[in-house]
C-alpha cells in the first residue's frame, strides 16, 4: 500500500503530530507531499526545518523541504536539533517550523511536528487537519507556485542555550548532575548548556552518543525500567541530582540523591512555585492526569489553576486563552510563557537545579512539600474495544455515592480518597491508566481494580 493512499494517510495523522513505522506508513513521498501541503494550508512562505538522530530523519526531512520549497517557500534548515530547539529557532527567527522525530518511541518510527511562527501549534483543530485531508486528497503540491524556494542552513544550537540560562539562571551552591541524555537530543543539547555553567555543575554524562538505534535502553523515561542505569549511577557518584531526556529531549525526568524517580507532577508544583514567586497571581495549567496536589499548591500559593487535556496543543491553546505563565503534564512536558509556550525539558531542568542550588540540602528534602498523594504512574493496556471498557468503567464508578465523573479527556473519576483518568493514546492502539490515592494502599486498590476491568476487556 502507498504511504499516500488516503488510508494510511488518515492513520499516520495524529491529534497533534504525524506519527508511524518507516518505511511502510512514513517514507519521503509522504514527507515531500506534507511540506508541499504545509505550505498551500497554511499559506507559509518561509519556514525552518530540524531533524533528530533517527537514521531516517535527515531524509524524511529534506524531502519535506523538497516539497516545502517547490511550493514556494524558503526553508532554514537548522540540522539535528532537540524539539524544543526546533520550537526556540521558531520563536527567535519567527517561522513556522517542522521536527522530524517519534520523540520516545521505537527506532523504527518517526513524525513530523509542525507550528507556525512563534512556536504555535498545529493539531487537527488548528490546521493539521486540512493538512492531512490535502495529503490524502493526492493533490499535495499541485497547485504550482510562482517560484521555487531556497534552502539556506543556520546553527541556533549556541543561541538556544544562551536563551535557556537567561530565562532560569543558575546560582549558589555546585552541584554534581547526571544527566542520562539515552543516545537522543540532550546528547546534542546538553553539551552546549552545561559547558555555560562548568563552574556551577560537575556533569556525569550517560550515553551522549546520537544513535537512532537506541542500544543502551528506549528513550522514553516515562517508563520507570529505562531510569534503572541512571538510578543506579546518580547513587554510585553520589550525586545531588540525576536527569533524563525522551528522544527528542522536550521532555525531562528526575532522580533524587537516593535514586528514585521524582513524579513530573511534583516537579510540575516546584516550577509553578517558582514562576508564583516571580508573578504573583499567575495562571498555570495542569493537565488531567497531573496530581491533584499540583492545584492545591497553586491554590495555596496565590495562583490560579486551569486544568486541561493531554496533549501539546490543547496545553499550548489554553495557556494563550487564559496568558498563563507555566503549564505541566503528567507525561513529563512542561511549558513556559517566556518560551512562546513552548515545552521544553531542558529548561524544566534548570529550573530544578536551580532551585536546589539555592539550597543546602537534598533534593528530595526540596520536593517534600510537593508531594502529597501517591501515584500509578502511566499504566498503557491493548484493548480490543477500548469504547466498551471506558463504557464498563463508568457504569462500575459513576452511580457511587460522592463520586465525580467528566470527560474532558477519556474518563476521569475521582473520589475525596482516590482519583483516576483512563483515556485512549493519541499516537499508539493502548488505553493508558493513571491513578493517585490518599495513601499508598488506597491508591495500590483503585489501580488494580480498575486494571482488572480493563484487561477483562482484551
Amino acid at each position: 500500500m502507498s504511504t499516500l493512499s488516503p488510508d494510511n494517510v488518515n492513520a499516520v495523522f495524529k491529534a497533534y503530530d504525524v506519527r508511524g513505522t518507516v518505511p511502510d506508513q512514513l517514507d519521503e513521498d509522504l514527507a515531500r507531499a506534507t511540506g508541499a501541503a504545509y505550505v498551500e494550508v497554511l499559506g507559509v512562505t518561509s519556514l525552518v526545518i530540524g531533524y533528530d538522530m533517527r537514521p531516517s530523519s535527515p531524509d524524511l526531512a529534506g524531502a519535506f523541504a523538497d516539497g516545502a520549497t517547490a511550493a514556494g517557500a524558503d526553508v532554514t534548515m537548522i540540522g539535528l536539533a532537540s524539539t524544543d530547539q526546533l520550537y526556540f529557532a521558531s520563536g527567535h527567527l519567527g517561522l513556522p517550523g517542522a521536527m522530524f522525530t517519534a520523540s520516545h518511541n521505537p527506532a523504527q518510527y518517526n513524525g513530523i511536528k509542525m507550528c507556525r511562527a512563534h512556536a504555535q501549534p498545529v493539531g487537527l483543530e488548528s490546521g493539521l487537519a486540512e493538512i492531512r485531508d490535502l495529503v490524502a486528497s493526492g493533490s499535495a503540491g499541485q497547485k504550482g507556485a510562482d517560484r521555487s524556494g531556497s534552502i539556506s542552513s543556520h546553527d541556533v544550537l549556541q543561541a538556544y542555550a544562551a536563551h535557556l540560562l537567561s530565562l532560569a539562571p543558575v546560582s549558589g551552591r555546585k552541584l554534581k548532575v547526571v544527566v542520562d541524555a539515552g543516545n537522543g537530543m540532550a546528547g546534542h543539547t546538553a553539551p552546549a548548556v552545561f559547558d555555560r555553567l562548568a563552574d556551577q555543575v560537575e556533569l556525569v554524562p550517560m550515553y551522549f552518543d546520537l544513535d537512532g538505534t537506541f542500544p543502551n535502553h528506549e528513550a522514553n523515561p516515562i517508563d520507570e525500567t529505562n531510569l534503572a542505569d541512571l538510578k543506579h549511577r546518580v547513587v554510585a557518584e553520589k550525586a545531588d541530582i540525576g536527569l533524563a531526556f525522551d528522544g527528542d529531549a522536550d521532555r525531562c525526568f528526575l532522580v533524587d540523591e537516593r535514586g528514585r524517580a521524582v513524579s513530573p507532577s511534583t516537579l510540575t508544583a516546584l516550577i509553578a512555585a517558582r514562576e508564583l514567586a516571580k508573578e504573583p497571581g499567575a495562571t498555570i495549567i495542569h493537565n488531567l492526569i497531573t496530581s491533584r496536589a499540583v492545584p492545591e499548591i497553586v491554590e495555596e500559593l496565590g495562583g490560579k489553576p486551569v486544568r486541561t487535556r493531554v496533549g501539546h496543543s490543547f496545553i499550548k491553546g489554553t495557556m494563550a486563552e487564559t496568558d498563563a505563565v507555566f503549564g505541566g503534564e503528567h507525561s513529563g512536558h512542561f511549558y513556559f510563557r517566556d518560551f512562546w509556550r513552548a515545552d521544553s525539558g531542558m529548561l524544566a531542568a534548570l529550573h530544578a537545579l536551580a532551585a536546589l542550588a539555592e539550597t543546602d540540602g537534598t533534593l528530595s528534602e526540596l520536593l517534600a512539600e510537593y508531594e502529597r498523594y501517591p501515584m500509578s504512574g502511566e499504566i498503557n493496556s491493548e484493548v480490543a474495544d477500548q469504547g466498551a471498557v471506558l463504557a464498563e468503567l463508568e457504569t462500575t464508578y459513576g452511580a457511587r455515592d460522592g463520586v465525580e465523573v467528566d470527560h474532558l479527556d477519556g474518563l476521569s473519576v475521582t473520589s475525596a480518597d482516590w482519583a483516576f483518568n483512563v483515556r485512549a493514546s493519541n499516537t499508539e492502539p493502548l488505553l493508558r491508566l493513571n491513578a493517585e490515592g490518599k495513601d499508598t494502599e488506597t491508591m495500590a486498590a483503585i489501580r488494580d481494580e480498575v486494571l482488572s476491568i480493563i484487561r477483562s476487556g482484551k
